[in-house]
């Protein structure tokens, strides 16, 4: 999205929340940080005149998006999220359905089990209250202290292919798989790897937001903001 925004020639800031060390570099001018709430995030609009807003967080990103649809609608600035389409079970699939990260916290209550816990660093503490298991996570960034007394990390950026997620999930004997419905092909790997192994999937749902514009792809966007009335080409 930013690639294809700064070959419009369109004015852009890329926002980032600062959670990973080194993002990747963009062809944009990069914020980092958080706007301190729905009032910062409006004045930060009203102070910068955006006109538009994309909202291309993580489908997990619940605050942040929320935040951002109030803010939007309190600064009267037209946002739409870039967001990729949810995972759905295909034939020999086997999975349970929880609602949130405490659901499936609850869900790995009994005996141990070796666990892909693919859900990232920001919820690994609240894994610890079920320390029987040994977890696999696999991180973007080197990990500090961790929550968890039986674990391994592997430090890696997707995307991922089925080759390896077979092989990395192979070696560390995996028996169940943790992951967050985030949707696009990127991470998929690890859940077609799940079904080829006939391996159990906990899949956490997506949080509700209000209702707001959605769209699936950079075309998709880039023909909102035109329409929207943003010179494109210049």
């Amino acid at each position: 999205m930013a690639k294809a925004v700064a070959e419009q020639g369109i004015p852009a800031t890329y926002s980032y929340a600062g959670r990973v060390e080194n993002p990747r570099p963009q062809p944009l001018p990069v914020r980092v940080g958080g706007f301190g709430g729905v009032d910062g995030l409006a004045s930060y609009l009203r102070d910068h005149s955006v006109s538009h807003v994309v909202d291309a967080t993580h489908p997990f990103a619940a605050q942040m998006s929320g935040n951002a649809i109030q803010a939007c609608r309190d600064a009267h600035v037209p946002l739409a999220a870039l967001t990729r389409s949810a995972w759905t079970a295909q034939e020999g699939d086997n999975w349970h359905h929880v609602a949130d990260i405490n659901g499936a916290v609850a869900a790995l209550s009994g005996a141990p089990q070796r666990v892909f816990l693919a859900v990232g660093r920001m919820h690994l503490e609240d894994f610890a209250a079920q320390p029987q298991h040994h977890y696999l996570l696999r991180l973007v960034d080197e990990p500090g202290a961790l929550p968890l007394p039986n674990c391994d990390v592997v430090v890696s950026r997707g995307p991922f292919t089925v080759e390896d997620d077979r092989a990395l999930m192979q070696q560390h004997g995996i028996e169940l798989v943790v992951s967050k419905n985030a949707g696009g092909t990127g991470a998929r790997a690890k859940l077609d790897v799940a079904r080829a192994l006939g391996m159990p999937v906990l899949m956490i749902d997506r949080p509700a937001l209000p209702q707001r514009t959605e769209l699936s792809s950079v075309a998709q966007v880039l023909g909102w903001l035109a329409h929207s009335g943003v010179n494109l080409g210049v």
